[in-house]
């Protein structure tokens, strides 16, 4: 079934079946896919660039200490300001991909990444550098929503699965490698290279994108309520922030995490009050009839359980091999890259199985890898050798790769196109969510072990591998509700007459 027979999205107003220039191309014409297919590439490289930066500090946080001369609480900013960036403006996404179009908004999202990025390298102490990732992460948080609901609204829904695994690349691969690249940079160049070196590829991608990226959607008068933004803003940011301090050493006069944890929830409970009531009017900031479809809410579960895993081991494999194996940060990083190769090739071969045969032949055995896996980490030692732990972060990285190409396709394929905005919003907000919960969680669990086992008498290095093993059985724990939910995520099937969404039986 081709999606050009849809009717057209309220917040499109056009069902693309002119190009904005020439209007003389119809959706099956050669120029109008030749439009689609570079307009979503252009996004997609783009996209990856700054989805990379979002991890590419972490290796990089003790040489930035020992140069910034800062202590490790304010280095620990440079992650969790820009973690929490994210969190508040991917929400408000929704509402700008309805009022402004393609282009401006592409153009905005990368004049920020490239700015932040310039104000970074230039940065000559820790508070301009801050301020260049907070830059940086405005950017980054548009791309992905406009990405996703670009392709939604462009691919059909017959091959999207082929699409949609090439953003399984960007989701997964980008922040897998983040830390090899930084690694090597930082084996033979100052810190500021690693802005230096991304700079001119976000600006060549500006200025390609700019010229090339034409409007695919005609905007409408959205209003914007304050008070959502306002809320939002409470509710992810205090979220983010109170667990990104779950595990982390109390500081003189620092916060109780608690308090932000317990001033995110009530805000997080009024803002979906609030557009409870507001999309009756469709005038939600974030429109929850997302989750009237059983797939996008079994889909998102997953998703939230699966990012939580994938950034639980990106937080712990680092230090269970440089602090119990003795691995240098070169070689670390090198260690989790071919995991990340393996799942970028498997991305667009998983997405065309999808076409195919649909999302639950691929989520279930997906799932049961990576809860497998997650099993298998749980016997790692002080003495396990190097190649266990690669093996076993390929396996993770197979399994992750058949989940995240089935979930996005069939979770924001079952949402109705009116939504797509909103479903991408929601999207990119619960992979910020997840990873502030999964890193928080596998940190806490760590940290509870090891001050018990040094209390015990064990050694530092036999205290922090105890603490990982802990921090894996819960992971692992945690990793069976995935499975259990793999067998319920249908592919959707749309009703072109009346623009409804069904599950495929």
């Amino acid at each position: 079934m081709n999606e050009a027979t849809l009717p057209a999205p309220p917040h499109t107003g056009t069902t693309h079946t002119n190009t904005p220039h020439t209007g003389t191309a119809l959706p099956d014409d050669l120029q109008t896919t030749r439009r689609n297919s570079r307009v979503i590439s252009l996004l997609l490289v783009s996209a990856f660039v700054v989805i990379l930066n979002e991890t590419i500090m972490g290796v990089a946080l003790p040489k930035l200490m020992t140069d910034l001369q800062i202590p490790a609480t304010s280095a620990q900013w440079l992650t969790t300001a820009f973690m929490l960036t994210m969190a508040v403006v991917i929400p408000i996404t929704g509402y700008l991909l309805q009022r402004f179009n393609t282009r401006p908004i592409f153009v905005a999202a990368m004049t920020l990444f490239s700015l932040g990025t310039l104000i970074s390298a230039l940065a000559p102490g820790f508070e301009v550098l801050l301020i260049g990732r907070i830059v940086q992460a405005s950017g980054t948080a548009i791309m992905m929503p406009l990405l996703m609901t670009t392709v939604m609204t462009l691919v059909p829904l017959a091959s999207r699965g082929r699409t949609m695994g090439n953003i399984a690349i960007v989701m997964s691969v980008a922040p897998a490698i983040g830390p090899t690249i930084s690694g090597l940079i930082l084996s033979v160049l100052d810190w500021r290279w690693m802005f230096w070196l991304v700079l001119p590829i976000a600006i060549g991608a500006l200025i390609l994108g700019a010229a090339r990226i034409e409007n695919v959607t005609t905007p409408r008068k959205a209003p914007v309520d304050v008070l959502s933004v306002v809320l939002s803003a409470f509710a992810f940011g205090g979220l983010i922030y109170g667990l990104s301090t779950v595990g982390a050493p109390a500081t003189a006069g620092a916060l109780p995490g608690w308090v932000p944890l317990a001033l995110g929830a009530v805000s997080m409970v009024a803002f979906v009050v609030r557009q409870l009531v507001l999309q009756r009017t469709d005038r939600a900031l974030l429109d929850l009839r997302t989750f009237t479809s059983s797939t996008f809410t079994v889909s998102i579960v997953m998703m939230f359980v699966s990012m939580m895993a994938l950034f639980g081991i990106l937080i712990m494999l680092p230090i269970y091999l440089q602090t119990v194996l003795g691995l240098e940060p070169v070689a670390t990083g090198l260690l989790m890259l071919p995991g990340g190769l393996v799942m970028g090739l498997l991305g667009p071969v998983v997405g065309r199985l999808y076409d195919r045969v649909g999302p639950r032949v691929l989520l279930v055995p997906g799932s049961i890898i990576v809860s497998g896996v997650m099993w298998s980490m749980t016997l790692m030692t002080e003495h396990t050798p190097f190649a266990f732990v690669l093996i076993a972060h390929i396996a993770l990285s197979v399994g992750l790769a058949l989940m995240f190409t089935p979930l996005f396709t069939a979770g924001l394929g079952a949402v109705r196109p009116a939504l797509y905005s909103h479903g991408s919003a929601i999207v990119g907000t619960v992979q910020q969510l997840a990873g502030a919960v999964g890193t928080a969680l596998f940190v806490a669990v760590m940290s509870t072990q090891m001050v018990a086992l040094k209390a015990d008498g064990l050694s530092a290095t036999s205290a922090t591998a105890g603490g990982i093993h802990s921090a894996f059985v819960c992971g692992a724990i945690i990793s069976l509700f995935a499975v259990a939910a793999s067998f319920f995520v249908k592919k959707p099937v749309v009703d072109p007459v009346h623009e409804r969404v069904t599950d495929a039986h």
